[in-house]
């Protein structure tokens, strides 16, 4: 569904399955954090429900060797000079039980110039314990602070500060975020977003070093720098292999026309795919003509990634205060701004499959002439009796023509008098075309048609496939579950016209109103850590990264906020948008990132008057899919 969705599933880890446990069995003692989890496998993130610790994810720096063992690396300490010891820049792999032997020391310990221990006493685990021990005894050092957490937990700045439970679901829903039509980077990361967007495998990354000679929305060549110099029949050096290749050698090439010696790589980009999820997949390049890339240089962005950096959601400002008793239990208020200017706004695509298959009564046929339909219904359908490509549908309308023979009965009188008059027999067939379904309108983007007389495999008795794609703009709405990256999160209440939100002393409105009393009991307290953060680098124009356990300190965030000439509380007077009086209280206001989630309301909503019932019980079926019943 996202890039961090695909790399984390190319990073999951279970003890289910074959020679595994079962999820009935499993006690609690299985699914806890265990001292090995270590930097091997993230304390955090795994799923909640009954797989909670048994499916887990692997962390930042882990690697399974040959053995199947999860390895994770480690400093090594230079012990050859007895007086001084020193953290050099070799790393070493070790296994869970390779490292009970040694004392490792944590990544944040200080360190002088030249990597020598600055303490007598440091904090080091040894056997699977942690406590202090003289610095002599230190053998490795931890790598990186963000060792122990996965890639999606270490994209949530601020961590340090929120409750495990929390961070779970943060962690967790970071996985479900819908790529948005306009997608932005977080002015407040973590620093990991573009190793994430890079590796997921949703960007388009280069694999060789040379110039762009080619770029458009379809497809991106690049030149390869050539290895040896190139001459002309007369022996002029038109490019010599030691001169630096960039547009103007490019340039002298292509003049004296040589440009079919140079080798070309192209790049295809996918448009409009349809995911798992029903989200579109596209790639768009980040390139221009004339630029220079390096081997490894992303040239392309894929959904949910913006200039090669993970972007799930949007920076938008956030207000904690009630309004109305609208954000009653955690419901979100949100401006009618991000709606019309397309903030939160994705691009679905619906398959829609028709089968055609042999009855025990005759063929199903695929046809434009459907008994009872009027020529307004069949307008958009093409001589087959398919929806043409392009045309705007709405709920009802057929997009393929089928009928199916009925059992023959006995004609009525009339019916043998029209028989003989037109000389035909009146066909018995019902119509049983394929519709749109409830809240599945939009754009025929294409259709894929398959056939046995066509050569392609089918199922047995079946004869045609027919795949309509309909692609959507779904705006935000009421409904919509929206959420930030500590595991905050809140279904749309009221989206309320902008002239009615409540305003800054500058006049800029306020975005999005959360309820204050989400924050206390839960515990997620990096939230409001983020909103100041971000409200100073906003208004210092620049983008921070804060990495989990590495970030910034209080005294740099009341630094950065005074530098920004923010009140140090971080609290400023709002203005009733209806009124134009101010509260009495001072608001927190800042910057969150705030991201939708794939829990769409347009796909929850659902209404049957007469429908299917279940063949045994005479019972409605249940749920959506069927057009079921409520119990």
């Amino acid at each position: 569904i996202n890039p961090l969705a695909e790399l984390t599933q190319k990073r999951r880890v279970s003890a289910l399955g074959t020679g595994g446990l079962a999820r009935d069995r499993a006690g609690v003692e299985v699914r806890d954090v265990h001292e090995s989890h270590y930097g091997r496998i993230c304390p955090i993130e795994t799923p909640e429900g009954p797989s909670i610790g048994l499916i887990s994810s692997l962390a930042s720096y882990a690697r399974v060797d040959e053995y199947g063992f999860i390895q994770t690396p480690y400093l090594r300490v230079d012990k050859s000079n007895p007086k001084r010891h020193v953290v050099t820049d070799e790393f070493v792999y070790l296994t869970a039980g390779e490292e009970e032997q040694f004392v490792i020391a944590s990544a944040d310990i200080q360190l002088d110039e030249d990597g020598g221990f600055q303490t007598e006493t440091i904090i080091g685990r040894f056997m699977g314990e942690t406590k202090a021990f003289p610095s002599s005894r230190v053998d490795f050092q931890d790598v990186s602070p963000k060792q122990i957490v996965s890639v999606a937990t270490s994209s949530i700045p601020f961590l340090e500060h929120d409750d495990a439970s929390r961070a779970l679901m943060g962690a967790n829903m970071q996985r479900q975020a819908v790529p948005l039509l306009i997608p932005d980077s977080p002015i407040v990361g973590t620093g990991i977003e573009h190793r994430a967007a890079k590796d997921s495998g949703s960007a388009i990354v280069s694999g060789v070093e040379g110039i762009v000679v080619y770029a458009d929305s379809r497809i991106i060549k690049i030149a390869i720098k050539p290895e040896a110099s190139l001459k002309t029949p007369r022996g002029k050096v038109v490019y010599d292999k030691d001169q630096a290749f960039n547009w103007e050698a490019y340039d002298q090439i292509r003049q004296a026309k040589m440009t079919d010696l140079l080798k070309v790589e192209a790049y295809p980009l996918t448009q409009f795919l349809r995911s798992n999820q029903d989200t579109a997949i596209l790639q768009k390049p980040i390139v221009s003509i004339g630029e220079y890339v390096q081997k490894g240089d992303v040239i392309a962005d894929g959904p949910s990634i913006s200039k090669a950096e993970l972007a799930l959601g949007r920076n938008v400002v956030v207000a904690f205060m009630t309004w109305e008793g609208y954000n009653y239990e955690d419901a979100v208020i949100m401006s009618e701004n991000l709606v019309r200017d397309d903030v939160y706004t994705s691009i679905h695509i619906d398959e829609h499959q028709i089968e055609c298959r042999d009855t025990k009564l005759g063929k199903e046929e695929i046809t434009r002439e459907i008994p009872n339909a009027s020529a307004d219904a069949l307008k958009y359908l093409d001589d087959r009796g398919i929806v043409v490509l392009g045309t705007e549908v709405k709920e009802g309308d057929i997009l393929v023509g089928k009928i199916t023979p009925k059992g023959q009965t006995e004609p009525t009188p009339e019916e043998k008098l029209l028989q003989a008059i037109f000389n035909e027999k009146a066909r018995e067939v019902r119509d049983t075309s394929l519709r749109v379904p409830h809240g599945g309108g939009g754009i025929v983007q294409s259709i894929q048609y398959f056939s046995k007389s066509n050569g392609d495999e089918l199922g047995p008795g079946v004869n045609e496939v027919i795949r309509v794609y309909i692609v959507k703009k779904r705006k935000i709405s009421e409904g919509d579950k929206m959420a930030g990256r500590h595991g905050n999160k809140g279904v749309i209440s009221k989206i309320l016209p902008r002239e009615d939100m409540p305003y800054m002393a500058d006049g800029t409105p306020i975005d999005i109103m959360l309820n204050p009393l989400g924050v206390p009991s839960r515990m997620n307290i990096g939230q409001i850590l983020e909103i100041h953060l971000g409200m100073a680098a906003k208004k210092l124009g620049v983008k921070v990264a804060t990495p989990v356990f590495d970030g910034l300190t209080q005294a740099d965030l009341a630094d950065i906020m005074a530098e920004a000439g923010m009140a140090p509380d971080g609290k400023q007077t709002l203005y009733d948008g209806r009124t134009g009086e101010p509260y009495e209280n001072r608001v927190s206001v800042g910057v969150m990132y705030m991201i939708k989630l794939s829990h769409m309301v347009d796909d929850k909503l659902h209404a049957r008057s007469v429908g299917p019932y279940t063949l045994v019980t005479q019972q409605p079926m249940g749920g959506k899919a069927q057009n079921g019943g409520q119990r």
